[in-house]
């Protein structure tokens, strides 16, 4: 009964995907490291539904933070995907990208690099600095662009409107697609997806954070391929407190992806 039950409700859940769940997995994509993990957490939330060790693909982010990572140990545990910080704004390179790039490569780990927008650089500008920085590479996953306030930045405090927001992002968007030849990934947090209108912003992929509740319960029906669950994880082979995220959808429809997004 408790295995009828657990079937269930992976296949509920797998009925919120944002592709194709009847994908079979694909011969040479890398191996699910640990179906449904259950890390442990320093200030764990308490799911009444919707829990993320209910997904099957878990991963992670780094910046410079995260210091000398022993990523076959992290992936060893259920690690399945990294995104790594690579730029911020238009002058600003993030001192372990090259580490992190490098070892979650040999690791055998997907990994994507993600820049972190600065509001008082032109977007263009940005965009140049992050294919000035990371390396046009078949095998990474689409390159992300990380959108969220940061008030306490001590060198800018703009807030610029809703339009010229969705209109920098596009401009960058535009770019980076242009370079590398991928859908990128827009990740963002709850205020500034509402604040911005990004619900209304369609045509990429969201890797959403709510770590205090679902995304349905936070983002409503707005699609997501990736959720940020927790910034207090803790993942065995990185030091301190961790983000964790899942892949939304089932191990055979994340094979499809990762197949469709790294070449």
């Amino acid at each position: 009964m408790r295995r009828f039950a657990a079937f269930i409700m992976l296949t509920l859940l797998g009925a919120c995907s944002t592709v194709d769940d009847l994908a079979p997995s694909l011969p040479g994509a890398p191996s699910v490291a640990v179906r449904a993990p259950r890390f442990d957490d320093s200030d764990p939330h308490e799911w009444d539904s919707g829990a993320p060790w209910s997904y099957a693909v878990h991963g992670t982010d780094v910046s410079k933070y995260q210091t000398s990572v022993d990523w076959p140990a992290a992936r060893a545990s259920g690690i399945s995907f990294v995104f790594v910080k690579a730029t911020e704004g238009g002058d600003r390179f993030d001192a372990y990208f090259n580490e992190h790039w490098s070892r979650t490569k040999a690791a055998g780990i997907p990994r994507a690099a993600y820049h972190f927008y600065y509001f008082c650089t032109p977007a263009a500008t940005q965009a140049r600095w992050f294919i000035q920085n990371v390396p046009r590479d078949r095998s990474a996953m689409p390159p992300v662009l990380d959108m969220e306030w940061n008030p306490q930045s001590p060198t800018c405090k703009l807030r610029p409107n809703a339009a010229t927001v969705r209109s920098e992002m596009s401009t960058f968007l535009e770019i980076v697609e242009k370079h590398y030849g991928k859908k990128p990934i827009i990740y963002t947090s709850i205020d500034f997806f509402d604040d911005n209108g990004l619900s209304a912003f369609r045509g990429y992929p969201y890797w959403l954070r709510s770590v205090a509740g679902h995304p349905r319960k936070r983002y409503g029906s707005h699609p997501f391929t990736f959720w940020q669950y927790t910034g207090t994880g803790i993942v065995p082979g990185i030091s301190g407190k961790a983000d964790i995220n899942v892949f939304n959808g089932t191990e055979a429809t994340w094979n499809k992806w990762l197949r469709q997004n790294t070449r």
